[in-house]
């Protein structure tokens, strides 16, 4: 079947600010599905309503002594209706026809109330893993990425069930009960305020345990992510794990949250347990009631036995949307705690937001200035207090400093990960705020410490920043970064599939695809980040040759510790305690003989001899 129109686009770019609204905006979509629901619950209301009139028929009037009913003559003609074989026969056609149009419209709305389910929760998923990919880096550096894997996957899940199943039977069940209802009232209206009387008491009964057993679901689902977060975290770093022989504190680590989740579930179902029989006790006294009363009206001759049956008939199906609720009631309390874990999510602002002006960037020339910046991650510690530099198109810049000095948080900001608390940051003479993020992020590269692959193809890892790319283009790049001759020794080339994360690569391999994967965006500003840090002197000589090739004609940015790869650098800012506290050419800053000046003798002489400081050194620095 095909899916209703627009559902791909459900409000992918709005929180909503409250939980109904957020059933609204899923449910909108598929209105038209709902309205053949609604249709398809009417007629398996009407004949559940009708289901028990054709046992009536038979006991009071086929093989009763009682007169029949002027309907029941119109109907069938006077004929059929004085004989009684031949009402038998009709009443037990119309229970199988009664069951056969039933049947039938329980199965359309069982068909469609699944589909619902599974595109809502298709929906859901899209629009939780949207948001996610929007939130800041701040809410990453304080919250677990568990709680968002555990809301994508378990939450939705349990929505989706609920959608699917539990949903439809609640619905049928209370459009069922408003006509029989008026039916009790007209078979005996003292019968009928017995069970009215009874009800409100009953649903105080449930939803006061329905509370209880919610905050109680809130601990499980809240453990239950603890689980998630310990899983990921520890098969992340499996070979760290092994690497220390941790597999012990690991196993210990997920044995604690595991029990903490097996006492809160057991927690929740003492309460569970109980409330379930408690009700059916409450319906069997009122049903006990009712029969009794009605057992003496019949023997006083004031009721017939057809409607006793029939009224104890609708007198289940009245109290069984409260038993199905109180047997639902772990359902709808593990639907609504997902609903609200989803809303949380959903609610969370995008601290890096646009501006509703915000316009597409024309091609970047390259210029970069910044404004009297500061940052810091948290009120109390400050990371830049006021840093003011310019960077002219096409500049090669290094940026060094010592670690915590906020290096890698100046490269943060210049695709706006996050936004600095105070001052500006400049592109081109204009607010980078002014700009689309999209628009600002197509026009930077990056080339990291350690380069992420993604599960794939060497092809679409190369192609990820320019889906477009050709066969060609994307085989240009990789010769460029140097990466084409160790791919087309590979088993299927360019399509071979590349492991998680790349595990199945040399560092070097890595770091050579992710600088094709840069070239081949040819973004005009490139930031460096320790791209070669971690890598062997063969592998470091391959990727400093692609970087060579990758920096010309652009605005570069590298943050290193080897100080010897920006020797040739068309200025260094050296940070220290969050400001700019130099800013020169390699040859002027050793002349001042300053931070810069002990970092490099430090790092390139760590004896730290005059001869050191009198010597340039010929050989490649290590941080």
């Amino acid at each position: 079947m095909k899916r209703a129109a627009g559902a791909s686009d459900v409000g992918l770019a709005r929180s909503p600010t409250g939980t109904a609204r957020l059933v609204f905006d899923l449910a909108r979509p598929y209105r038209g599905w709902f309205v053949i629901i609604l249709l398809a619950m009417l007629v398996e209301a009407a004949t559940g309503l009708a289901g028990p009139w054709p046992l009536k028929i038979v006991i009071d009037y086929a093989v009763g002594h009682q007169p029949v009913p002027h309907w029941v003559i119109r109907l069938l003609g006077p004929g059929l209706a004085a004989d009684g074989m031949a009402l038998g026969a009709a009443a037990a056609l119309s229970l199988v026809l009664l069951a056969v149009l039933g049947g039938v419209a329980s199965y359309v709305d069982s068909y469609y109330t699944e589909s619902v389910g599974q595109w809502v929760a298709n929906d859901l998923r899209l629009r939780l893993y949207n948001h996610a990919e929007r939130l800041s880096f701040n809410y990453y550096d304080t919250h677990q990425t568990g709680l968002i894997l555990s809301t994508i996957t378990d939450d939705v899940a349990t929505v989706q069930d609920f959608v699917s199943s539990s949903t439809l039977s609640i619905l049928v069940d209370l459009m069922t009960i408003v006509g029989m209802l008026g039916l009790m009232f007209w078979l005996n209206w003292d019968f009928t305020l017995i069970v009215v009387a009874i009800t409100p008491f009953l649903l105080l009964f449930v939803a006061r345990f329905r509370r209880a057993i919610k905050r109680a679901t809130h601990e499980v689902r809240r453990r239950q992510s603890d689980i998630v977060d310990v899983l990921q975290t520890g098969l992340e770093s499996v070979r760290t794990v092994q690497a220390f022989g941790a597999q012990d504190i690991e196993a210990a680590r997920l044995g604690e949250v595991s029990r903490a989740t097996v006492r809160a579930a057991l927690g929740a179902r003492r309460v569970k347990s109980l409330l379930s029989p408690v009700v059916a006790v409450i319906v069997s006294l009122c049903t006990a009631m009712v029969l009794w009363r009605g057992a003496g009206l019949v023997l006083a001759g004031t009721m017939t036995i057809g409607s006793l049956i029939v009224f104890l008939a609708y007198l289940a199906k009245f109290f069984k949307p409260v038993q199905d609720l109180a047997k639902m009631t772990n359902a709808v309390a593990a639907t609504n705690v997902g609903l609200e874990r989803i809303r949380s999510i959903l609610d969370i602002g995008v601290s890096v937001g646009e501006r509703r002006d915000a316009r597409e960037p024309q091609p970047f020339k390259g210029a970069i200035t910044f404004e009297h910046v500061a940052f810091s991650y948290k009120p109390e510690a400050s990371v830049l207090a006021d840093v003011a530099f310019s960077i002219a198109p096409g500049q090669f810049v290094g940026v060094v400093g010592m670690t915590g000095s906020g290096k890698s948080t100046i490269v943060s900001l210049i695709p706006r990960f996050y936004d600095p608390t105070a001052g500006r940051i400049l592109i081109d003479g204009t607010d980078i705020r002014d700009y689309t993020l999209q628009g600002i992020r197509r026009q930077i590269g990056f080339v990291l410490q350690d380069t992420v692959l993604f599960r794939g193809t060497v092809h679409n890892n190369i192609a990820y920043g320019r889906p477009d790319a050709t066969e060609d283009q994307i085989i240009a790049a990789a010769q460029l970064a140097n990466a084409h001759e160790f791919i087309v020794r590979m088993p299927r080339g360019y399509d071979t599939p590349i492991g998680e994360r790349g595990v199945t690569l040399s560092g070097g391999q890595r770091q050579r695809i992710g600088i094709a994967r840069v070239l081949i965006r040819n973004a005009p500003i490139l930031i460096l980040d320790e791209p070669t840090a971690a890598l062997d002197t063969e592998s470091e000589k391959l990727v400093m040759e692609g970087l060579d090739r990758l920096m010309k004609g652009r605005t570069v940015i590298t943050i290193t510790h080897r100080l010897n790869t920006i020797r040739d650098a068309d200025t260094i800012i050296v940070l220290h305690d969050g400001v700019v506290a130099e800013q020169g050419t390699h040859d002027e800053l050793l002349a001042r003989s300053g931070i810069y000046a002990d970092l490099y003798w430090t790092r390139v002489s760590p004896v730290g001899s005059s001869a050191s400081h009198s010597t340039e050194p010929t050989g490649g620095a290590s941080a």
